[in-house]
């Protein structure tokens, strides 16, 4: 019942990409006046993008209350068909016959088809590949596929969607065609290919439209997926007019940055390729309403070359942090993370703070919220018996000290009240003190099982409560024991082959107490050696290294570094200092972490703690 074909090389050719003056008709196209457009910037060109046309055949018109009958699809790139897809399904359900008349297709001849699933997973291998998918009346057919995926347990690809209905809206005149059905538009263009209500030869006569629409918008300017996107879905004028902004940004990997007629940021990103990036906030395919927002604020762009990932990646952190731009969401203000402290007293307690002192106190974040830092607080507080009273106590309790309820109920040492003298505290702060920086094993078993008996009780809310917690405890202390050995580490130089296959050499990195120092590219065939003697010499310098295990730097920028340490090939070069984690450290947990069971009462979904 399904076939898949590769077709011959059939000349369905792309008119050559000119660039021709913008029609009044048809805005898709806003560059400043007299100015010329190269290639190179026109995004994907259409002769290399792979289009799928696809067509389904339904018993009715709602994805919710009908099913697909028929899968029809043509692969096509440069003009050229690549192959075919055609199957009929088993809708599970009699098929109307109203539908069976329009399309032809009855309960017999679908009675030995496929079955939703095994269709559907044949044609996403068919799909794969594909830049696009193009549809006539694309919504419909989306709308029924993404369906499909969601009820079998797939996933809908996230795709570029071509709507050949919105395309003749564009460019087909009034009074040249009655309406926009493929039919219509078939005989319009001289399809090859006559609809008849069938998936595959409804998906071939959308190939012929897609075709000529693309034949007659070349002269338009439009000569990429993107440039044909913008015109299948309507991008806001005020948005196309500002295209102009990335004309002179560079196509190399770096850091841009829009700005508003006064010069203040608003919106920091990176990329490997920042013009190609930059272009796209004027296209159909930026879809956030934020960025629709700082677009027309938008009066420039400027951009940062630079020489690695790692480097724009960190650049852009540092930027955001000292500018606070409004329109980014992330590390705008990394100093008021929160932390988890330890103190150092006779009789230690836990304490959120705002900031890591050099006090000899043990410390666990940053978090991205006092929320997740009191969760933290709470974990602990779980498994190990510390206090909870903020004031700081005597070595000798006090005559007139009353136990609170926490004592009563095991849940405190009590040493207020001398159920514990500082020795004895001593060991149950080393058990937290180890726990934050050594293993965690015992409080995330305790928790673990705690969380266990209280689902079996079908106490769901506070079940959930303390898997948060738990999850709380976890991240936070793999974090910080994570960034303590390479914030306490002088000096690192590491290497990793340059990723592109176009260009060969070595990526090099110096790290001091966690903070980039300096990057650099040594080039291909090169003793890399003097590359790193320069490196070493004119790299950032860290007079006054914080306490551990605070970093110089951001903290997720040390994150970036961490995982750009921890790719395959990387080489250590050079090594001042310890760089190593504990042997039971929090990270060997991580998969332990339970997920948000739907048994769980409230299902709160989890979320990172950094």
């Amino acid at each position: 019942m399904s076939r898949l074909a590769h077709a011959g090389s059939t000349d369905l050719s792309y008119p050559t990409p000119t660039v021709g003056s913008m029609s009044a008709a048809v805005h898709h196209r806003l560059d400043r006046p007299g100015a010329q457009i190269t290639l190179e910037e026109l995004g994907t060109p259409l002769h290399q993008v792979t289009f799928v046309v696809v067509d389904l055949e339904t018993t009715g018109g709602s994805a919710a209350e009908h099913a697909i009958t028929e899968i029809g699809a043509v692969k096509v790139r440069g003009g050229q068909v690549l192959g075919e897809f055609q199957t009929l399904v088993n809708p599970g359900e009699p098929i109307p016959a109203f539908i069976s008349v329009l399309t032809g297709i009855t309960d017999p001849m679908v009675a030995a088809a496929p079955r939703l699933g095994a269709a559907l997973a044949a044609f996403l291998e068919f799909l794969s590949g594909a830049d696009a998918v193009v549809a006539h009346n694309a919504g419909f057919d989306t709308t029924f596929l993404a369906a499909a995926c969601a009820g079998t347990g797939r996933v809908w690809p996230h795709l570029t969607v071509i709507d050949t209905v919105k395309l003749a809206r564009a460019v087909v005149r009034d009074g040249e065609a009655r309406n926009h059905r493929l039919s219509t538009l078939a005989r319009l263009f001289r399809s090859r290919v006559e609809p008849n209500h069938r998936a595959l030869t409804d998906a071939r006569a959308t190939v012929d439209v897609l075709h000529a629409l693309i034949e007659r918008l070349g002269p338009l300017g439009v000569h990429s997926l993107e440039e044909l996107a913008a015109v299948s879905t309507r991008v806001p004028e005020s948005t196309r007019r500002k295209r102009h902004l990335a004309d002179d940004l560079p196509n190399a990997p770096g850091v841009y940055i829009f700005r508003d007629d006064r010069g203040r940021p608003l919106y920091v990103g990176t990329s490997g390729d920042v013009r190609a990036r930059v272009r796209t906030y004027f296209t159909s395919t930026e879809k956030r309403t934020r960025m629709s927002e700082m677009i027309a604020l938008a009066d420039s762009v400027t951009a940062v070359v630079c020489a690695t990932g790692l480097e724009a990646r960190v650049r852009e952190l540092r930027l955001i942090a000292q500018h606070s731009p409004p329109y980014n969401r992330r590390s705008r203000f990394p100093d008021r993370a929160p932390w988890l402290k330890l103190t150092v007293e006779p009789f230690p307690r836990l304490s959120v703070v705002r900031s890591v002192l050099d006090d000899g106190a043990t410390y666990i974040g940053p978090f991205s919220s006092r929320h997740q830092a009191e969760l933290a607080v709470a974990g602990l507080h779980e498994a190990i018996p510390l206090r909870q009273c903020t004031p700081r106590l005597p070595r000798r309790p006090s005559p007139r000290a009353r136990a609170c309820i926490l004592a009563e109920i095991g849940r405190c040492a009590a040493p207020c009240v001398g159920g514990v003298d500082v020795e004895g505290y001593r060991e149950v702060s080393e058990r937290a003190r180890r726990a934050l920086t050594q293993d965690a094993t015992p409080v995330v078993s305790h928790l673990l099982s705690r969380t266990s008996l209280l689902a079996g009780a079908h106490r769901f809310e506070e079940a959930a409560t303390l898997r948060d917690r738990l999850i709380a405890v976890v991240r936070a202390t793999w974090r910080a024991q994570r960034l303590a050995p390479l914030a306490a580490t002088r000096e690192l130089v590491a290497a990793h082959p340059v990723p592109s296959v176009a260009v060969r050499g070595w990526e090099l990195i110096l790290v001091r107490y966690g903070r980039l120092a300096a990057t650099t590219v040594s080039p291909p065939g090169a003793d890399p050696r003097p590359h790193i003697e320069a490196l070493r010499s004119t790299g950032e310098q860290v007079i006054a290294p914080p306490p551990v295990p605070l970093p110089a730097a951001h903290p997720e920028e040390t994150e970036q570094i961490l995982r750009w340490l921890e790719q395959p090939g990387v080489r250590l070069v050079e090594l001042d200092g310890e760089w190593s984690c504990p042997t039971d450290a929090a990270g060997r947990h991580l998969a332990r972490l339970p997920a948000p069971p739907r048994t769980l009462g409230s299902g709160r979904p989890i979320r990172e703690s950094a």
